[in-house]
Parts: C-alpha cells; sequence; structure tokens
C-alpha cells in the first residue's frame, strides 16, 4: 500500500517536471518567433519619402543626409533612386 502511494508521489512529480520543461522550451520557442519590436517611446512623427511622396513614422525610415539636410525613405530602393537623381550626369 505505502509503495502504491510512493508510485503515484513518483509520477506526479515526474508530470509536473515534464509539464516545467514543455513551458520552458515553448517560452523560448515563442521569443525566437516573435517579430521585430517596435520602439519603447515612439515619436509618433511622421516624415515623407522624398521619392515615392509617401509617410511613414520617423523611426521606421531610413535616413540619408544629403549636403547637410536629411531625407527619409521607406525602402533602400527609393533612397537609391534620390541619390542617382541627385548625382550630377
Amino acid at each position: 500500500m505505502i509503495a502504491g502511494i510512493f508510485k503515484i508521489i513518483f509520477y506526479a512529480f515526474l508530470a509536473y517536471i515534464f509539464y516545467i520543461l514543455i513551458r520552458f522550451f515553448h517560452a523560448i520557442n515563442k521569443r525566437s518567433r516573435s517579430p521585430r519590436r517596435a520602439p519603447e517611446h515612439p515619436s509618433g512623427m511622421m516624415v515623407k519619402d522624398e521619392t515615392c511622396n509617401t509617410y511613414l513614422p520617423k523611426e521606421d525610415a531610413i535616413k540619408e543626409v544629403y549636403e547637410g539636410r536629411e531625407y527619409y525613405f521607406c525602402s533602400n530602393e527609393c533612397r537609391r533612386k534620390f541619390l542617382e537623381q541627385k548625382r550630377p550626369h
């Protein structure tokens, strides 16, 4: 009878350890799949892409300083087009 109680306690303990391990690996997997986090303090400021005339949040924009002035772009392709247009021919 006492051996049966110890078996139940032992199996309950193994089940608890298994449960903890599953939660641990699930949390690790969840963190590795999480998307890029937004900045903790977004500015709320919108900037205009000079090439395609779209507006986007400043913290998401690609910044380029050209002749002392800041320009913002939605993609590297728009940035490249802008720089090609500014290049002397």
